[in-house]
């Protein structure tokens, strides 16, 4: 048994963020119904190298084709949620309810729906109606502005991150808009813009900027809360990562790397004031680290009881013995025949864990089959595709 096992969710969504949300859900027994239109397929399928980032998106999900623009693409799409408990979306605000799609019609159908609606920047508000990409969400929530190296530029991630997260944020609201259902009888909209979901992940930038006038600097790989946490570089050109956010841990790395004269000092006993002599402390840990490969540098702080992380490049990941034991990376069969490894899902329930039971499927793969249950013949859909319905 998976916990949403009998749950049918209904995707309408492209690229990342709505497309994620559906595979979180799917990873957990849900029935993901993704529908794409006939001529244009998800851009996901084409994006990065190879197109294998849609078939990480599309995983554990039923394929089909409607153009919901057409009035009979509208109904067939009211007859698929009629008795589906999720619709995931992420039109412009708007264009459902210029097809005849809106909340009130599909709750008309089926009061019991759950609509998560996600867009850049939300379905209400001045900006409600513009184009909303998760760059600009990276931009516009204070993250670009606080990443980067000091006196750089602001620095946007080179993966979709705003999306990444708005895509679990969506999944999570979802769960609670049908434990909320399971209470009241009733389905709800979720509404939930690009830019929120990160800002909520960049701390309490707002709280301290109104009471304490403090914006947060560019600081590259440290921290204005502890020191010394940063990048650095071994002897043989690897990297490793070291944070020291308790000061029994700051302790160890100062006597490990020859400066133990420092844990005595009144400034060291906090992270924020660790932080006001950070030059200091980060010559000493990149002085020591440097003149060793990391092999001994990931020895000698474990050894040391010290926090440290090497620094992976992707190949590196699948030859982690912890991510190993974890099972983080899985082969998942495809529909063509073979195997794509990708990231198994990324927490693990002891009773009912998730599980990627196929790769993303092609595009249509499963239109047939979706009209099929909803009664229609074969002869019905031959005359839907010359149509240019499916």
């Amino acid at each position: 048994m998976k916990p949403l096992d009998g749950i049918k969710v209904v995707e309408v969504a492209t690229v990342i963020a709505g497309p994620l949300a559906g595979a979180f859900l799917g990873d957990f027994g849900a029935d993901v119904v993704k529908i794409e239109h006939p001529k244009v397929p998800d851009t996901a399928r084409g994006h990065g190298p190879g197109g294998l980032w849609g078939r990480v998106l599309m995983r554990n999900k039923r394929c089909g084709t409607l153009n919901l623009s057409t009035p009979e693409g509208a109904e067939l799409l009211k007859r698929l949620l009629a008795d589906a408990d999720v619709l995931v979306e992420n039109f412009r605000p708007g264009t459902l309810e210029r097809w005849g799609l809106g909340p009130e019609v599909l709750h008309e159908v089926n009061p019991r729906l759950v609509i998560a609606r996600i867009s850049g920047f939300g379905q209400t508000g001045p900006y409600a109606s513009r184009a909303g990409f998760g760059t600009l969400a990276e931009a516009m929530s204070g993250f670009a502005m606080a990443t980067g190296e000091p006196g750089g530029p602001p620095t946007l991630p080179p993966f979709g991150l705003a999306d990444s997260v708005t895509g679990l944020s969506a999944a999570y609201a979802v769960l609670l808009a049908l434990r909320s259902r399971d209470v009241t009888g009733a389905g709800q909209v979720v509404d939930l813009s690009l830019v929120e979901p990160i800002m909520a992940m960049l701390g309490p930038q707002v709280t301290w900027w109104k009471e304490l006038g403090y914006v947060s600097p560019r600081l590259g790989n440290r921290s204005a809360n502890n020191a010394p946490r940063n990048a650095y570089r071994c002897s043989d050109g690897h990297w490793v990562a070291v944070s020291t956010s308790a000061t029994s841990v700051a302790e160890r790395v100062m006597r490990l790397v020859g400066l133990p004269e420092v844990v005595d000092e009144p400034w060291f006993a906090t992270g924020a004031g660790r932080a006001q002599h950070v030059d200091l402390l980060d010559k000493a840990v990149a002085d020591w680290i440097a003149a060793r490969p990391r092999s001994l540098v990931l020895k000698a702080f474990a050894e040391a009881d010290a926090a440290v992380g090497p620094v992976y490049e992707v190949p590196e990941l699948a030859e982690d013995p912890q991510l190993a034991a974890l099972g983080t990376f899985v082969e998942v069969p495809t529909a063509e025949g073979g195997e794509l490894l990708m990231q198994n899902v990324p927490f693990r329930l002891s009773a009912t864990p998730g599980e990627i039971r196929e790769a993303g499927r092609p595009h249509g793969a499963d239109t047939d089959a979706i009209l099929a249950d909803l009664g229609l013949t074969e002869q019905e859909i031959a005359g839907l595709r010359e149509r240019g319905v499916v």
